[in-house]
């Protein structure tokens, strides 16, 4: 696999445009895993992917289900709270994938191990990825059985695609004209400081809106308009670039 198209891709979709050094490492132990295992339908892995990217809200590191302390300690299951890559929850769902005490399931190869055990031996819910992807069958809404009845199925399998081009993409052993090496690199700056964000995000705007007005505008709404819409632009800007303003990904539900 090429690992500089397979970040590159990923990077562009489902990440948004911006790769941190702790979700590529995150991405990395479960292609490690993968390899170690010797498995080979991709559509596994691209699903396994997908569902540890809603699973963790993008940060494909091992997390804590959210909320506070006392949301927490409301739960039945308190302190045995959802963990993991998956979130894993009570006390007997822990152990069987190798916890002995809460909090261990944080750790990258017991969740790892969770991860690969529990999608592909049907260890969550009795449902495994072979039910859903084999030689007649390939399901990647019904997948969320694996894990959670048909929560977010939509969703996920929507990242599931993104992986899939990704890991298909990977595939070829140099990387397409559009890539680099770069772009397959961390990007842990701020928004204000991310060369990305800027490409991204103020380039285009302070285009949209620089070139009509040197090819000159005739219509005095128009000029109004183009003029605030610049004014707009530089404010953005200078607030990306002071660092007042930043761009974070909202938590999956």
């Amino acid at each position: 696999m090429n690992l500089t198209t397979f970040f590159a891709y990923a990077r562009r979709a489902p990440f948004g445009g911006r790769l941190t050094q702790a979700q590529i490492d995150g991405m990395t132990a479960i292609l490690t895993e993968w390899d170690k295992r010797g498995l080979m339908d991709k559509r596994w892995l691209a699903y396994m992917l997908a569902t540890t990217f809603h699973e963790t809200a993008a940060k494909m590191q091992p997390v804590r289900e959210y909320g506070g302390e006392k949301y927490l300690r409301s739960k039945k299951y308190y302190p045995w709270v959802g963990e993991g890559l998956v979130q894993v929850t009570w006390e007997a769902n822990h152990r069987k994938f190798g916890a002995t005490k809460p909090g261990q399931l944080l750790t990258m190869p017991i969740a790892i191990k969770a991860l690969f055990d529990g999608m592909l031996k049907g260890m969550f819910t009795g449902r495994k990825l072979s039910d859903y992807f084999n030689g007649t069958a390939n399901d990647a809404e019904g997948a969320r059985k694996i894990v959670n009845g048909t929560d977010k199925k939509s969703l996920i399998a929507g990242y599931y695609k993104n992986f899939m081009d990704a890991l298909e993409a990977a595939q070829e052993v140099l990387p397409p004209l559009d890539v680099t090496k770069a772009d397959a690199k961390a990007d842990d700056k701020p928004a204000g400081q991310s060369g990305t964000a800027i490409t991204t995000i103020l380039v285009p705007a302070a285009t949209g809106v620089a070139v009509p007005m040197v090819a000159g505008i005739n219509n005095v709404y128009a000029l109004i308009f183009a003029v605030a819409l610049m004014a707009v632009s530089f404010l953005a800007g200078y607030m990306f670039l002071s660092g007042r303003w930043s761009i974070n990904r909202g938590k999956a539900t």
